[in-house]
This record gives structure tokens, sequence and C-alpha cells, in this order.
């Protein structure tokens, strides 16, 4: 108990950022960036149907430098 509040355990928790299992393994933090990268390069991909090269380009120094954070 904290200030008479029960706290329940959690199976995964985020710590600044980063998800941390029970084991501290960064196994979901992980998939979760796998995840979101393979997002970005799909969109990239619709994207690059629609658009020309100079486009992309921006496009993708655009969601470089988004994900430096990752």
């Amino acid at each position: 108990m904290i200030d008479s509040m029960d706290v329940k355990p959690s199976d995964v928790v985020r710590d600044v950022g980063v998800l941390l299992d029970s084991e501290l393994t960064l196994k979901h933090h992980v998939n979760r960036i796998a995840n979101m990268c393979l997002y970005h390069l799909r969109r990239l991909r619709q994207l690059k149907r629609h658009v020309g090269v100079e486009v992309m380009k921006q496009r993708f120094l655009a969601d470089s430098t988004t994900a430096t954070r990752l």
C-alpha cells in the first residue's frame, strides 16, 4: 500500500519511454518499435505510388528526424 492505496503489479511498465517487463527485458519495447517502423515503411510505400521522388525524399527526411526518438 502507498498512501492507503493498493498497488497492483503489472506485467509491463513504461519508464522514461522504455517498456520493461518483470524480467527487465526489452522484448515489448523492441516489438513496439519494430511495429512502428513497419507502419512507417508501409506508409512510404503507399505514398510512393502517388508522388514524385523529391516529395519522397522530403518525407523520408521528416520521418528520419522523428525516428530519433525511437
